[in-house]
């Protein structure tokens, strides 16, 4: 059986920013895109496998850069915490992960993993025993014991889920070490977290600690994201030499220089923000926050649009993991996100889950890109994304996925299945049962005369 395919007809949209080019062949040879333009059917083998793309566009795969592969799309961290085991969660993991491919997501970044697992679900979906997307990968979050987003579940020391808590400088070295040893392409630091009585999140780390990190995974050819959700973690891990700034809420003006100044990335992750701002009432959360999550939106998103006009690359993550956030369903609403909020085009936001997704990768100009030596991930797209981004969205607009230099099978059912015993929290209720909320007279009424 042949392992060429042949693309013909179609507009290119290359993943650089370049314009969208009509009447391009691509031919791929295995994993690798061996000609596009003219060469390309001269070049094709005659059992190439053949896909006509006139009047559609072909792409290059989308790349998340924001995942939790491991997570089962959770309501809470309680039930993340303490409701999962370790090989359950693996096998659920190679389940959801085909549900990436499905919608069009061939490669993605996960940058914090449950029960240290990540570099062992890389290694199977490489050598062909899970099917999902290439994945680049973290093992835990280094966490100091103040917390996280989870505040008090987090323990002083130790570990648990995506977790691993260090508390002195010594630590902070003896963890990123052993998580590079262990197979981690980047090392993930919880630069904010959420503290009693206090809103929002506040830094936990220090510059000192950050940069502690950062020198002693550089030292190992290792790059460092951190989770930024205020204005100051954003400066202090820019400042630090921390790689890939995930979040970069409130960014400020000290933060963007710094960030400029440091050639980090940012991945701003506004997926979650925006589907809790639009959609959680009608799955029963975000009541009354719709102002709150979108005035995050739009004081961050001024400052991305900066960043890029200086320069940044700017990365798409969707956050997927999360009831909120389910796998397959919302990985290219951060485009959507980027053009409305942040005012880029649709091309720019196609650039940033395409080329810019390269780099959560560690491998820029190798995928995210649709040129020669590049790695064979393809869409073949029904529409013109660069006029309107939200077809991206909509997996019946897929006529093609390409993963691998292979096609994925896409008439196949949506993957189901049935609830594992205890795997999520049962709630005994939504609401307080009052005697009031039962219809009773007052607190102390019997209910009888």
């Amino acid at each position: 059986m042949t392992d060429e395919i042949l693309i013909t007809g179609g507009a290119v949209v290359d993943g650089t920013g370049a314009p969208r080019r009509d009447g391009i062949d691509v031919l791929t040879r295995g994993d690798r895109i061996i000609a596009v333009g003219d060469d390309a059917s001269a070049s094709a083998s005659a059992d190439a496998v053949s896909i006509d793309a006139t009047g559609r566009t072909v792409m290059p795969g989308l790349i998340d850069a924001h995942v939790h592969c491991t997570f089962d799309d959770v309501s809470s961290n309680d039930e993340l915490f303490f409701h999962r085991d370790a090989p359950t969660a693996a096998l659920v993991a190679g389940f959801n992960l085909q549900k990436l491919l499905l919608a069009g997501v061939t490669s993605a970044f996960d940058p914090d993993t449950l029960f240290e697992m990540g570099p062992a679900i890389r290694n199977a979906v490489d050598a062909g025993i899970v099917e999902g997307p290439r994945l680049a990968v973290g093992v835990q979050a280094l966490l100091t014991s103040v917390g996280g987003t989870a505040g008090r579940l987090i323990p002083d020391q130790g570990q648990v889920g995506y977790a691993r808590v260090v508390n002195t400088t010594d630590d902070m070295v003896m963890w990123t070490r052993r998580h590079i040893k262990a197979g981690a392409d980047w090392i993930k630091i919880h630069a904010t977290g959420r503290l009693p009585g206090k809103a929002g999140e506040l830094p936990v780390w220090t510059e000192e600690e950050l940069r502690v990190v950062c020198d002693t995974a550089h030292d190992l050819d290792t790059p460092v994201a951190a989770h930024c959700r205020d204005a100051t973690s954003t400066l202090r891990a820019a400042r630090a030499g921390v790689d890939l700034i995930l979040h970069a809420s409130f960014m400020d003006e000290a933060g963007l220089d710094a960030v400029v100044a440091s050639g980090a990335a940012l991945c701003p992750t506004f997926t979650f923000l925006a589907n809790l701002a639009d959609y959680g009432p009608a799955v029963g959360a975000g009541v009354g926050m719709t102002d709150l999550f979108r005035g995050e939106i739009d004081s961050t998103g001024q400052m991305i649009r900066r960043a890029l006009d200086a320069g940044v690359p700017v990365l798409a993550g969707s956050e997927s993991g999360f009831a909120l956030t389910p796998y397959g369903h919302w990985h290219a609403r951060e485009l959507e996100v980027f053009v409305d909020a942040v005012g880029m085009s649709p091309l720019e936001a196609i650039t940033c889950a395409t080329a810019n997704g390269a780099i959560a990768m560690r491998r820029p100009g190798q995928i995210g890109v649709v040129a020669v030596d590049a790695d064979a991930d393809l869409l073949v797209v029904d529409g013109d994304p660069t006029v309107d981004v939200t077809i991206l969205g909509d997996r019946r607009n897929l006529d093609a996925v390409i993963s691998r230099g292979r096609r994925v099978d896409l008439s196949r059912p949506w993957p189901a299945r049935d609830p594992l015993p205890d795997e999520r929290v049962a709630s005994w209720s939504r609401e307080v049962l009052t005697r009031e909320r039962a219809g009773l007279d007052g607190p102390h009424s019997s209910g009888t005369t």
